[in-house]
């Protein structure tokens, strides 16, 4: 029975398997080794297998490589960017002292004018009947001041013969008096109802160029209708609207650099006006620029602007990706001298730079880990070196 118990029962597959695979290659080696004609080339190709196995070995053992950033310290700007558009340094909204209809527009968008410059002309029927009636009544005052004239004359010669008395020559000096301020009085309405009336012909309050001109002929309008817009022909301002946590720290005549949105070409510019209030509703500062050099700009154009607020010659600024919990504790990953991955806190300063700015935590020479989610505390890797971060901070 044992015995049967003992046949039915196969042995455990692969039982001594790698034993005897391998006295099958060392037999199979010694039967080569033993050709002399095969010999070198066995012994050859045992010393290749033996070379591979120990390169993979080594290249699936070494540390990982991770990209670092070795910290040069440099000139280092904090600036603020911000979005200006372009308006003229003088603006003026044109507007009639009177009701009534525009009859004629003599200007129109992009027209340059001169001070004084008529615009428009404005329907003004009553009034010009009114300085009509008025100029009227000013020779006809004129035409009895004539005649006073003359009558005060003949009396005058007529009393000094004796054939007028003296309260005659007072009736007629009197009269003459009167027809005086008579006249004086017409000529004054005239001159009134004249100054009125040309009110109704709109100039231009100074030099500049036609902005706006939102009306058309034949409209009728008020005081509060604005007829054109006019703007200052060379000088230009830039204006923005900042934060009110970065308003306070700029300053009038702080440098800035200025380019056209979608251009690359620099201007200088200053800041000119830092408004004292603050927008309940937004929150923000206007601020006004004024560029350097004088600049042919488009009212209306908006401006990339970079206000340099603070320069450290000795500065240090790591990409903010290299940050790790930077609103609560910040650090980040320094490689030491042993390829060993530490943890290195950190103060940034609290502003909006595309790069963080250090104040303290790092040194020169400092390896900072550029990817620090690809490894950890304690890691043994391998630093490759980027370029060293030394541009401005914004």
């Amino acid at each position: 029975m044992t015995e049967d118990a003992s046949v039915a029962t196969p042995p455990p597959p692969f039982k001594g398997g790698a034993r005897l695979m391998a006295d099958a290659l060392s037999r199979r080696v010694e039967t080569l080794l033993s050709d002399p004609k095969r010999r070198p080339v066995v012994l050859i190709a045992l010393l290749v297998g033996v070379l591979l196995f120990s390169g993979l070995g080594w290249w699936l053992s070494r540390p990982p490589e991770i990209a670092v950033v070795e910290i040069q310290p440099g000139p280092v700007e904090i600036a603020l960017s911000v979005v200006a558009r372009v308006r003229p340094d003088n603006l003026v909204d044109v507007r009639s002292p009177n009701a009534g209809q525009v009859i004629r527009l003599l200007h129109d968008d992009g027209d340059l004018i001169a001070a004084g410059a008529p615009l428009a002309i404005v329907r003004s029927t009553v009034e010009q009947a009114q300085a009509d009636a008025n100029s009227a009544r000013e020779r006809a005052a004129r035409a009895e001041l004539d005649r006073a004239q003359l009558a005060f004359n003949r009396t005058r010669t007529l009393a000094d013969r004796g054939f007028a008395s003296a309260a005659a020559l007072d009736e007629a000096r009197a009269t003459l008096r009167s027809a005086q301020a008579g006249l004086a009085a017409a000529s004054a309405e005239r001159r009134a109802t004249a100054a009125q009336t040309r009110e109704f012909t709109i100039r231009a309050p100074m030099a500049g160029v036609v902005l706006v001109r939102p009306i058309d002929n034949g409209q009728v309008i008020s005081p509060e209708t604005t007829l054109f817009q006019l703007g200052s022909r060379d000088d230009i301002e830039l204006q923005a609207d900042v934060d009110e946590a970065y308003g306070d720290v700029l300053r009038t005549g702080m440098e800035a650099r200025a380019a056209l949105s979608g251009s690359d070409e620099i201007f200088a510019a200053r800041i000119s006006e830092v408004s004292p209030r603050v927008d309940p509703t937004t929150g923000g500062r206007l601020i006004k620029l004024a560029p350097v050099e004088p600049a042919s700009i488009p009212p209306g154009r908006s401006v990339d602007v970079t206000i340099i607020v603070a320069r450290r010659e000795q500065g240090i600024a790591v990409p903010r990706q290299t940050i790790i919990d930077a609103s609560t504790e910040p650090k980040v990953y320094v490689v030491d001298a042993n390829d060993r991955v530490i943890a290195r806190a950190i103060e940034i300063a609290d502003w909006p730079s595309l790069n963080a700015i250090i104040d303290s935590g790092l040194a020169r020479g400092d390896r900072v880990v550029l990817a620090p989610a690809d490894t950890r505390a304690g890691a043994h890797v391998r630093a490759r070196a980027q370029a060293p971060i030394s541009t401005p901070a914004s």
